[in-house]
């Protein structure tokens, strides 16, 4: 088991109550739990099919050099990235329209 917590925005209610049956809502759309892996994994299948539109991160506690590990969903100006082997966010400057 380890901890994990997901953070959602622009989801449909549908989701956030998928989340919900496994998680604890601690903020609006900040989910936290301690699930098995298996039941990450679920979770995250639940997000891939019904998060439309809208953008979701997960991030669970593991053995790496950060300590954790992270997935994301959707379009954000935070995009993960790997260097040499360490996860990083790179934060993209927002676009004028």
């Amino acid at each position: 088991m380890s901890m994990i917590v997901v953070v959602t925005e622009a989801v449909p209610d549908r989701l956030r109550g998928r989340l919900a049956v496994w998680l604890l809502e601690i903020r609006a759309g900040v989910y936290v739990g301690d699930v098995s892996r298996r039941i990450r994994e679920m979770i995250w299948q639940q997000v891939d099919a019904l998060a439309e539109d809208g953008n979701v991160v997960m991030a669970w506690a593991t053995n790496t050099e950060s300590g954790f590990d992270f997935v994301t969903y959707g379009k954000n100006r935070r995009m993960p990235v790997d260097l040499d082997g360490l996860r990083l966010v790179k934060f993209t400057p927002d676009q004028a329209d």
